[in-house]
């Protein structure tokens, strides 16, 4: 018994296969120079500029010139307070008690250093501060 249905085949036409192919074309480059773009680069600053990019990531860098680990302080801080000694610091690199393993000796390894931090600059009480979770934020300046 033949079906009094007939079946036919729907096909796109030629401009919207073109539009399709065009769109993935697009996506595909897209996604491209994503993939290999590089990354942001952050802009340098001195400690003294840090005060003027609040909120900004950056790089602040600075010779480390007071240090102190506050162990019996809350949260275990150690601070490296660049250009100036504390209380009359520029700017202060600030490493958490909870990752201060991390960094081995932070306030003997880095005083007298010129030193190079990447994050968020943030204040408190007035002073510029970046917070370090990671060693890869901080870098010793070898060539000055």
């Amino acid at each position: 018994m033949q079906s009094d249905r007939q079946f036919f085949a729907v096909y796109p036409s030629r401009s919207a296969l073109l539009r399709v192919v065009l769109v993935c074309a697009i996506l595909a480059l897209a996604l491209c120079l994503l993939a290999f773009a590089p990354a942001p680069q952050h802009q340098k600053l001195s400690a003294s500029e840090a005060k003027d990019h609040i909120g900004e990531t950056a790089t602040v860098c600075g010779d480390v010139v007071s240090t102190r680990y506050a162990a019996s302080t809350k949260g275990q801080p150690t601070f490296l307070n660049l250009d100036k000694p504390y209380p009359n610091q520029i700017f202060t690199v600030l490493i958490w008690g909870s990752n201060r393993n991390k960094f081995g000796t932070p306030e003997i390894d880095y005083k007298g250093k010129r030193v190079c931090a990447v994050g968020k600059i943030t204040e408190f009480r007035g002073t510029p501060e970046i917070i370090t979770n990671h060693p890869q934020q901080l870098k010793v300046e070898s060539n000055r």
